[in-house]
Parts: C-alpha cells; structure tokens; sequence
C-alpha cells in the first residue's frame, strides 16, 4: 500500500479555498488525521461540517484555530 502525500503549493492559496479536507488541515496543522478525527468525535478541536462521509473544515476556522495559539516570546 502505498502513501499518498499531499503537497502544499501555498499556504494562502489553500486558506483561500472555502472548504478544506481532513488531509489539508492535516498537512496545515501538522496534527495526524487520527488526532482529527478523535478530537471530532469527542467533540473538541476545529468544528466541521459534514455531509455524508465527508467532512470538511473551514478555512477561516482553520486559519483562527492556528491564530489562536501563537506563542510570543516575553522579552
């Protein structure tokens, strides 16, 4: 079996999408899918939307999510 590995061409070009998949905000926010998944389904971390099977993110939730735990250095 082999891996598929997704490859970001731009940051702000994939933020710039509406809706991005579990692979994406994998891939943005360096969390494994299964850290995604188990925070959905304890119902914690990003919100998403979901139609069927598939399940999205916004991006802005996304992009909020990284704002959010930027660390400043106390000088």
């Amino acid at each position: 079996m082999s891996k598929k590995i997704l490859k970001i061409e731009s940051v702000s070009e994939l933020l710039a999408s509406q809706w991005l998949t579990e692979k994406e905000v994998a891939a943005l926010t360096r969390l494994s899918l299964s850290t995604l998944r188990s925070h959905r389904f304890a119902g914690k971390g990003l919100p998403y939307a979901k139609l069927g099977r598939m399940v999205r993110y916004s991006a802005s939730e996304v992009e909020r999510y990284m704002e959010s735990r930027q660390i400043y250095p106390s000088n």
